[in-house]
């Protein structure tokens, strides 16, 4: 993104910094950022474009700068946000056509205001999956996000537009949601980083639900700097940070690792082989929580599934338009209300025996199994419906087991497919994560890996 005569910048830090220099910058930034959002390639991407808010808080910051007043780090930098949250003076879709005509929001969700006391910019609010219910980003009601990286395919969900909008520049920064690998999926498929932060980190939800036991608030990005810049705003006073990471990983056997795409494998090889250069502790170990959790999942169905029937079911005999995909899904799920209980028995005891097999140690391995598939392939519902399963199988179980979890970008050759390197932790462990993963990045960086 270029300003003027301003150094091109596609950080939030780096407009940050150029922003506390003095630059008159503010008011470009946010001009230029809404001139993306309009044009004809970003048409899918956002929702809804709240340019006349986005001017006012623009100039704002720049009366602040003026006055020696800045709000926080991130004063002036834009930002988006999924159509789950509140933004007041907006409809808050959920990307569905059933919510087209409800009333304005008449407040900001609580992370919106935050953003807003600490100066941050809101551009727009981006596009999703259907009640943030696919992992694939396809919205028929608002047309599908373009992924950057490759046109032909999916920018994989459900926050697609929150991670388009940071992979084509439109702003730095974008906030979305992530119950079974929301962001850590479109991240990987666009490119770019994407965390999961742990479920309550930073405080009650107070967005549109899909699953109140698996729901949580991600970030987008284009570098960990930003992600953990913004989590500080975010993140609610809390105890001192983890210790320097240390270099020790867990790469899990089995199907996380070896029921993979030939350009996925090979990108996570050379990686891995990478990092074990720069002295990380690279072990192959089975995970026996996790196996158990896929299990569960695959005999008695999914928390997800069950919870979004509970919230969206009454839909299937209604009036109210939904997508034939998302009918599927619900349909799909009927059942599960009444099979899941095994799985909400197990939970517990599962996430207890994944902190103590990590025991200290991040879990690393491919974010997504295959590329992201072409548009084209998936007219047919069950290859929509088989590539949406596969998408989400290795999040989904993380999600089970409580993880928090950060994707790197990482392309097997200059010319594939975007894929992601998966850094998780257990529940709560965010900031060694944080930290991990920016180590992790320098060193792929220095080695032109992704």
């Amino acid at each position: 993104m270029v300003i003027g005569s301003v150094v091109p910048m596609t950080t939030a830090i780096a407009m940050a910094r150029a922003l506390a220099a003095g630059e008159p910058i503010a008011p470009r930034l946010t001009a230029a950022a809404i001139d993306r959002a309009r044009q004809p390639d970003s048409a899918a991407t956002l929702i809804a474009v709240t340019a006349e808010r986005a001017r006012y808080q623009a100039e704002a910051a720049q009366r602040r700068r003026l006055r020696g007043a800045r709000r926080g780090a991130l004063d002036g930098v834009p930002i988006v946000w999924k159509d789950v949250f509140d933004i007041q003076g907006t409809v808050t879709t959920l990307g569905s056509a059933s919510h087209l005509h409800d009333e304005p929001a008449v407040v900001d969700s609580r992370l919106v205001r935050r953003a807003h006391d600490s100066g941050l910019v809101t551009v727009g609010k981006a596009n999703l999956s259907e009640f943030a219910f696919s992992g694939l980003g396809i919205n028929r009601c608002f047309g599908t996000p373009i992924n950057p990286v490759d046109p032909e395919r999916i920018p994989g969900g459900s926050s697609s537009g929150s991670a388009v909008a940071v992979a084509r520049g439109i702003v730095p920064l974008a906030v979305g949601t992530d119950t079974s690998g929301s962001v850590r999926v479109p991240a990987a498929y666009c490119g770019i980083v994407g965390y999961r932060a742990s479920p309550g980190r930073y405080g009650a939800h107070d967005f549109a639900p899909l699953s109140g036991t698996l729901d949580s608030v991600g970030l987008f990005a284009t570098t960990v700097a930003d992600i953990r810049a913004l989590d500080r705003i975010f993140a609610p006073a809390r105890a001192a940070a983890d210790p320097a990471p240390g270099p020790r990983y867990v790469v899990p056997a089995g199907e996380w690792t070896e029921d993979v795409a030939p350009e996925i494998a090979a990108a996570f090889t050379a990686s891995a082989d990478e990092l074990r250069r720069a002295g990380a502790d690279i072990r192959i170990d089975d995970v026996a929580s996790l196996t158990a959790a896929q299990r569960l999942l695959d005999r008695y169905g999914t928390i997800v599934g069950a919870e979004a029937y509970r919230e969206h079911g009454h839909r299937l005999d209604s009036a109210m338009p939904i997508e034939p995909a998302t009918r599927r899904r619900l349909e799909s799920n009927a059942h599960t209300a009444h099979s899941i209980e095994p799985v909400y028995a197990a939970m517990a005891g599962l996430r207890e025996r994944f902190v103590a097999e990590l025991d200290g140690a991040i879990l690393l391995c491919p974010t997504v199994r295959h590329p992201p598939p072409r548009l084209a392939e998936l007219g047919d519902p069950a290859a929509y419906d088989r590539a949406n399963a596969s998408t989400l199988r290795t999040t989904m179980a993380l999600s089970y087991l409580g993880s928090c979890g950060i994707t790197l970008p990482v392309r097997g050759s200059a010319s594939g497919p975007a894929s992601g390197l998966l850094l998780s932790s257990p529940s709560g462990g965010d900031d060694g994560l944080l930290a991990r993963a920016e180590w992790v990045r320098r060193r792929l960086a220095g080695a032109a890996v992704g």
